[in-house]
This record gives structure tokens, C-alpha cells and sequence, in this order.
């Protein structure tokens, strides 16, 4: 006899599942899956728990998989089913629910998890008998990595997840990985037609070509080509951004000026202005490489399609001898020195921003910016190498944080996304340090959004993550208040929304949830504790690092049409 759970935990093993994260209410599912041999995360939030388990399917390739109960778990776990699917994640979210035959009672936690989920998922379905249970959960994992990736979800009875089999129920094997598609030879050789006659050519490199880890075809192209190329937020690393052609620095401008504008596996969304003007050169002649067919032509009329997988069609491109791949010539390019002196001159900036003249008294005494914090951060850590995964996440942390931090490869940078969730830094944090449990993660966050999910320090340390996480602190979302102008703003009823209250100590929640916290206030102390929580090596440490508060300024974000938001 065996039981439902049992043939879940069976089948997710023979699939490949390593590790699982979740919250469990009866926890008869998560039993099953350590004792076959499938490590389980217990999160305090389904939140926390998604977003982790769609952080671990963009690193591995491979679904990962969050176990919630049902009802308001699947509500929950909702946050990274849909981070999934905006990202195009593989995920797989696996929830209890009531058994069959009690379906429209008004069941415990009754919900039609199937319909709730399917708007987010490329498939989501409920076995009715154990003997099913393998076929749902090998269709769920393939379909949430095979073409393009995203979530899926599978609900299981209570019924049968603890009822009994006798029968023999065969158990899938583990699945070959997706086929390599190769791009049309007529399209290839289009785009390298197109590149040929390009004076100012781009290339662009998203988080889809990071995901199919191009990153040798890449670098490859780059240098064999000479063309400068410029990596979206988690596109950062697939080829070194201390690159010489990488004009990550410069990114007005290459994009404004650009005539031939290659994108690996980037979407013209947001991020990139939606491929208009007059942000995007409205002449430039667009070449797309992408695994998903539906995705050309999204927002801007792309000129050559190149539907394929990433390294295949690159490698295409790159052994293409009618017409072969051209080369800009540095020593005469205008397109190149213009672009090179202008990430010379922004670059230099930053550097005066984050180690600006002064004294060590100075250094000492005056408050910390964004800016300075990160100029401290970058001297005292080895950020700029692969023994460091940055996590990323808040607003004006996130941003500019960006343009500070260098990464040397690919895969070793994730952020709030394309879907620009908050709240996903500890879940990512935690993902990521249980996929590279030598690497040291070291995740910058916002005081704001660390608020979302800090209990996942618990998490952390149960666990033995030795988590190191800087929290940003400017005592509000955006912009706070110092203590004084909060005081007032509270004594005149005039406390603006973005308002957090002053000094709020993060580092105590640290120490309160089995880890360690430091408050630094100028360089001296976040210098001292950065070093301090660098040398700790089983516990999560958070040092709160306070900054100029900002006060009441006007909001604006790139990606608002209007200058006014519409709330």
C-alpha cells in the first residue's frame, strides 16, 4: 500500500526536485518529500516561499517548487506564481485542498484553486485518483520549462494526499531537457545583412539570454563583432560589465543613437522605453532573438526575427561565414569613441558620488547617502566577483545601486524584475543562497522593502543561511523624514504616505530572530560591521545602515508616460 503522499514525493524525486519551499498546515506532504530525500525550506509566509521557489527556476533552468496549503496559501503563493509569469520563471506550485467529495460544502479552506490559478499559469489541473497524481505533476514540471518558461500549478484532495493505493502506479523518469531550436537561415542571414550596413549597431542583453546562460555565445559574438553592448538590470554579468564594449554607463545614449539594435532575449517593454522615441532611435532597424514567437513584434515592428534558443541561434550567427559577422573597427569607429568617452565621463561621476573629498573627520561625522554607503560597500566586499549573488531590490536602492555595483558573470544578480515586486528579497535571498551554498549573497535592500518579509529572518537562520543583507534606511518609501520633521509632521496631522518612522532598527529584528545586527551611521561603522558580518559564517546578519532621509520631494519615475502619477 501507498499512500498519495508518498507517490507526490516519489514523483517530484524521479523528476529532479532537489529542494522545495513552502508552509505547511497538516504537514503530511512536506513529511513525505524528506524522507525521500527532497530538501524542504519552511518559510514563515507563502509570499516569501513563491517568491523564492521562482528565484530558484531562473537560477537552476529548472522548475522551482513552492508547497502551500490550500485556500489563502494558494492567495498567497499567488505573488510568485505571477512574478513567474511576468518574469517567464519556471514554477511549480503544488497546494492541499478539500477532498472530492466534499466540493462546493463549504469545505475547510474551500477554494476553486484550479480556476484561481489558471489566468497565471501555462497549465494548471487537480488528479482526481492517486494513480493520477504522476501524470499531473510530470505534465505541470515540463510544461513549466519546456518553450517558454512560467508557472504552473497542481491542486491535491486532502483525500489523496492521505489515502491509500494497493495498485501499481508508474512513476515518470526525469525529463530530457528542451529541445535547442535554431533560428530560419534566411533570418540569419537577413540580420547579419542588416549588421553589415550598421554605423551605430547595439546590442542588447536581457535576463532571457541570462536564463538560457548564453553567456559564452555572447561574449563570443561581442568580441568577435566589436559591437557595444548594453545588459538590462538582470542581464548584468552574462559578459563582464567591466567589459571595455559595455556601454552600460552610456545607456541614453546608446539607445537614443543606436541604427541596428540587436536584442537577446529582451522584451521592448518598460524597461526599454517600449522601443519608441524618443528614448529608442525611431529609425533604428530592430533584430530580435527570442524562444518565443508570440514575443516579436510586441510594442515595436521588429525587422528581422531570429525565433530560436539562445545559444543556438547565436552560435549561428557567430559560424556564419555568407555573410560573415562584421566587425567595427575601434581605432576608426565614431560610435564607438563617442560612446566610450561618455561612459568615461558618467562613470566618473559616480566615483566622485561615492568617494567624495574628505577628511577622515569628515568621513566620521557627516551622515551617509546612497551614494557613500554603496562607495563603502564596494570597497570593503568582493562584489565585483564570483563569490558574490546581489540581491537587489527597493526603489532608489535598487536603482542606483545598479550603475554602483559591477558584475562579473552571469546569473549572479536578481532584482525586483520585470514585474517590479516588492518583497521579493528575502525569498530570492534565500533561493539563492541554497543554489550556491559557496557563494556569499549579499542582498542591498530598502528599508521599505525589507519590511515586506524581514520575519524571513527566521527562516535564514534556522536554516544556517549566513544571509548578509544591508538595509538602506531613509526612514521612508522613496523619501522619509528625519526625526524631527516627523515629530511635526505627526503634531500638524500632515505625515506624508511615504513616511516610515525614524530610525527603525532592522538590526534588532536580526539579532531577536537568531541572527546578528549592526547600525552603522557613517563610514567608520558600516565599515567595522561590514567587516564583522563578512567574517560570519553560519548565521544571517543585517547591518541597518542609516542615510540622508531625503525629506518631501516630488516623486518621478522613469517609467510613468506623465509626469503626474495616476492613483
Amino acid at each position: 500500500m501507498t499512500t498519495g503522499a508518498e507517490v507526490t514525493a516519489r514523483t517530484l524525486k524521479s523528476l529532479g526536485v532537489e529542494v522545495i519551499f513552502g508552509i505547511v498546515g497538516i504537514p503530511v506532504l512536506a513529511e513525505a518529500c524528506i524522507a525521500a530525500g527532497i530538501q524542504f525550506i519552511g518559510f514563515r509566509n507563502e509570499q516569501s516561499a513563491s517568491y523564492a521557489a521562482c528565484c530558484y527556476g531562473y537560477l537552476s533552468g529548472k522548475p522551482g517548487v513552492c508547497l502551500t496549503v490550500g485556500g489563502p496559501g494558494v492567495v498567497h503563493g499567488l505573488a510568485g506564481v505571477a512574478n513567474a509569469q511576468v518574469n517567464h520563471w519556471p514554477m511549480l506550485h503544488i497546494a492541499g485542498s478539500c477532498d472530492t467529495d466534499q466540493v462546493g460544502m463549504g469545505a475547510f479552506q474551500e477554494l476553486d484553486q484550479v480556476e484561481v490559478t489558471r489566468p497565471y499559469t501555462k497549465y494548471s489541473g487537480r488528479p482526481i485518483a492517486i494513480k493520477q497524481i504522476p501524470f499531473f505533476l510530470e505534465t505541470a514540471y515540463k510544461t513549466a520549462f519546456y518553450g517558454r518558461p512560467g508557472p504552473t500549478y497542481i491542486d491535491i484532495p486532502g483525500d489523496l494526499i492521505q489515502g491509500q493505493f494497493s495498485g501499481n502506479v508508474p512513476i515518470p523518469k526525469a525529463l530530457p531537457p528542451p529541445p535547442a531550436v535554431l533560428a530560419d537561415p534566411n533570418a540569419i542571414h537577413a540580420a547579419l545583412q542588416l549588421l553589415q550596413n550598421a554605423e551605430k549597431p547595439l546590442v542588447i542583453v536581457g535576463k532571457g539570454a541570462s536564463y538560457a546562460c548564453a553567456d559564452e555565445e555572447i561574449l563570443e559574438f561581442v568580441q568577435a563583432s566589436n559591437i557595444p553592448f548594453l545588459p538590462t538590470p538582470m542581464g548584468k554579468g552574462l559578459i563582464p560589465d567591466a567589459h571595455e564594449l559595455c556601454v552600460a554607463a552610456a545607456r541614453s545614449k546608446a539607445l537614443k543613437e543606436a541604427d541596428v539594435i540587436l536584442l537577446i532575449g529582451a522584451r521592448l517593454n518598460w524597461i526599454l522605453h517600449f522601443g519608441g522615441a524618443p528614448r529608442v532611435n525611431a529609425k533604428a532597424k530592430i533584430i530580435q532573438i527570442d524562444i518565443a514567437a508570440e514575443e516579436i513584434h510586441r510594442n515595436a515592428r521588429v525587422d528581422v526575427a531570429l525565433v530560436g534558443h539562445i545559444p543556438n541561434v547565436l552560435h549561428q550567427l557567430n559560424t556564419s561565414t555568407q555573410p560573415s559577422l562584421p566587425k567595427l573597427n575601434a581605432s576608426t569607429s565614431s560610435w564607438l569613441k563617442e560612446l566610450t568617452q561618455k561612459v568615461k565621463e558618467n562613470q566618473e561621476k559616480t566615483e566622485k558620488q561615492c568617494y567624495p573629498q574628505e577628511s577622515a573627520q569628515d568621513a566620521a561625522s557627516k551622515a551617509l547617502n546612497y551614494h557613500t554607503a554603496f562607495g563603502v560597500i564596494k570597497r570593503a566586499l568582493p562584489m565585483n566577483t564570483d563569490q558574490v549573488v546581489i540581491v537587489s531590490e527597493g526603489a532608489n536602492t535598487m536603482d542606483i545601486a545598479r550603475s554602483v555595483f559591477d558584475v562579473a558573470a552571469g546569473r549572479l544578480r536578481v532584482d525586483a524584475g520585470t514585474f517590479a515586486t516588492m518583497g521579493v528579497g528575502m525569498g530570492f535571498a534565500i533561493a539563492a543562497q541554497i543554489y550556491y551554498p559557496s557563494k556569499r549573497i549579499v542582498s542591498i535592500t530598502g528599508d521599505s522593502a525589507f519590511g515586506f518579509s524581514a520575519m524571513e529572518l527566521e527562516t535564514a537562520a534556522r536554516a544556517g543561511l549566513p544571509l548578509l543583507i544591508i538595509v538602506i534606511n531613509n526612514n521612508g518609501i522613496y523619501h522619509g523624514l528625519t526625526d524631527s520633521d516627523f515629530s511635526k509632521a505627526v503634531k500638524d496631522n500632515n505625515l506624508p504616505s511615504t513616511a516610515l518612522l525614524p530610525d527603525t532598527r532592522y538590526d534588532m529584528i536580526a539579532e531577536a530572530c537568531g541572527g546578528r545586527g549592526w547600525f552603522a551611521r557613517n563610514k567608520p561603522e558600516l565599515e567595522k560591521a561590514l567587516k564583522e558580518a563578512w567574517a560570519e559564517k553560519t548565521k544571517p546578519c543585517v547591518i541597518n545602515v542609516a542615510i540622508v532621509p531625503g525629506g518631501r520631494k516630488k516623486l518621478e519615475f522613469a517609467w510613468q508616460n506623465k509626469s503626474e502619477a495616476k492613483l
